[in-house]
């Protein structure tokens, strides 16, 4: 089946196009959510802003296309990121040039992986060694595996807000003689 951009059963998906769309999935089963139909008793998927592409209508009938092998929602080249389970922001200070920049960070991200995002504000910036309170960190692993811990549910639990704490990281120029 071919869908035009007019069709009704992409109006809830163009609705909210670049928005965070996994509250209509089931955590567990990666399903569209269901609920039980107050006329029917039968439980029939969640679609509060209308039926979207692939998921069945809620009476039987002849006209539902079932000739694709895969859901849109569960073919992986449709993922277009994976949603952090908890951003948060960091502090990364050039000992160089004492310039500092702040970033929001997934929690899931290695350090390997803020680094690469970091070239975007300094091109050099797999010359340098980067540290937390002078121990050097491992590129491989996350923060928190670096025991750069997220203290914001204490700092907010203390009233303090998150907002007061940024874990700061600095980075020390090697001097390796690599060209950007």
């Amino acid at each position: 089946v071919i869908i035009t951009s007019g069709s009704i059963l992409l109006k809830p998906i163009l609705r909210f196009a670049g928005e965070d769309i996994s509250h209509w999935f089931d955590e567990k089963t990666m399903e569209v959510k269901t609920c039980e139909d107050p006329k029917s008793g039968i439980t029939v998927p969640y679609v509060p802003y209308g039926r979207f592409l692939h998921v069945p209508p809620n009476e039987p009938v002849t006209s539902w296309a079932t000739d694709f092998v895969t859901p849109w929602w569960q073919d992986e080249k449709n993922c277009v990121g994976i949603l952090s389970k908890k951003p948060r922001k960091i502090r990364v200070v050039n000992t160089l040039t004492s310039q500092d920049h702040e970033l929001e960070v997934a929690s899931e991200e290695t350090l390997l992986e803020i680094q690469k995002r970091y070239f975007a504000i300094n091109k050099h910036a797999g010359s340098y060694t980067w540290k937390r309170l002078k121990k050097p960190l491992n590129m491989q692993k996350t923060l928190e595996e670096n025991h750069v811990f997220d203290e914001s549910e204490e700092m907010n639990r203390l009233r303090i807000g998150e907002k007061t704490y940024t874990p700061t990281l600095h980075i020390y120029f090697n001097d390796d003689l690599s060209v950007a």
